[in-house]
């Protein structure tokens, strides 16, 4: 593994850019999903000495995806989450609930889908999430390709869409004494220009991997937020039925196993799904 890595091969990512393979970047990722160590060296072992240069990110991250899956299906199931996450199409509906359940779980009073009076004009809201006397009014931008970024305009645009609404809800008595706050959150990620005129402008953003160390993907991972797409115990169709009734977290199954009863899981199926869940949480 040493020897491929430090002749220093690039592999593809999804946005079409080359970057050096660095094994100590697989290895975390494996670290993340549950992995043990023993298991993070073989799967590391097995593709170090398959990988070549030029490959892409996808086909590493299959190739250890098929190796977890043999070895261990619980940390397998954790380890396609950026995967899960846009399957939860093709709709942007699934992933709007997804990030009001994520606000709901860390204490948030969420509503999903709300029409909003401003100012100027009413606006349609992805997510109000209030705790306290702070709210925030999230914008949801959903990606199939984990190649695409959100440019610049996005946040240009939702800045003056919150500045609307703040202007409303501050004449408001029922507001009295609360702090406003806009929010953009993606599955993908942020252009440059985008994070520093958010930063800029006092809009939070919210990406795969931003803000370093809590991004989507950490704040997933620490809290136990998974959505339902990473389950191997229930079919795309399934799946797709639990959403359309607002059904996203493995939290929200294994709260309430009875929401599965309109799928008619057989017996063998339904216990070999709450293994699962068992073990993925």
């Amino acid at each position: 593994m040493a020897g491929k890595e430090n002749s220093t091969l690039l592999i593809k990512k999804a946005s079409g850019e080359e970057e050096p393979f660095r094994v100590e970047k697989l290895k975390e990722s494996l670290r993340r999903a549950g992995a043990g160590e023993e298991t993070i060296d073989q799967v590391t072992d097995d593709i170090g000495s398959w990988i070549y240069d030029g490959i892409t990110t996808q086909k590493i991250y299959s190739r250890a995806f098929a190796l977890l899956r043999k070895k261990k299906k619980h940390v397998a199931s954790r380890y396609k989450l950026k995967k899960a996450i846009m399957e939860l199409g093709p709709t942007g509906y699934p992933f709007e609930h997804f990030i009001g359940k994520i606000l709901e779980l860390q204490g948030y009073s969420t509503k999903v889908g709300q029409i909003v009076e401003g100012l100027c004009i009413t606006h349609e809201v992805d997510v109000v999430a209030t705790r306290g006397k702070q709210q925030y009014i999230v914008e949801c931008k959903y990606g199939q390709s984990p190649g695409k970024t959100v440019s610049v305009q996005v946040p240009l645009y939702i800045r003056s869409r919150v500045d609307d609404i703040i202007k409303k809800r501050s004449e408001n008595a029922e507001y009295n004494g609360f702090s406003f706050y806009g929010w953009v959150v993606t599955n993908t990620r942020f252009t440059s220009d985008a994070i520093d005129y958010g930063k800029c402008c006092g809009l939070h953003l919210l990406s795969w991997d931003f803000p370093h160390g809590n991004g989507l993907k950490d704040i997933i991972d620490r809290e136990k937020i998974y959505p339902i797409t990473v389950l191997n115990n229930l079919t795309k169709n399934q799946k797709q039925e639990l959403m359309e009734q607002g059904i996203v977290v493995c939290r929200q199954i294994q709260d309430k196993p009875e929401i599965l009863d309109p799928l008619q899981l057989g017996k063998k199926q339904l216990r070999d799904l709450m293994i699962e869940l068992e073990e993925i949480l």
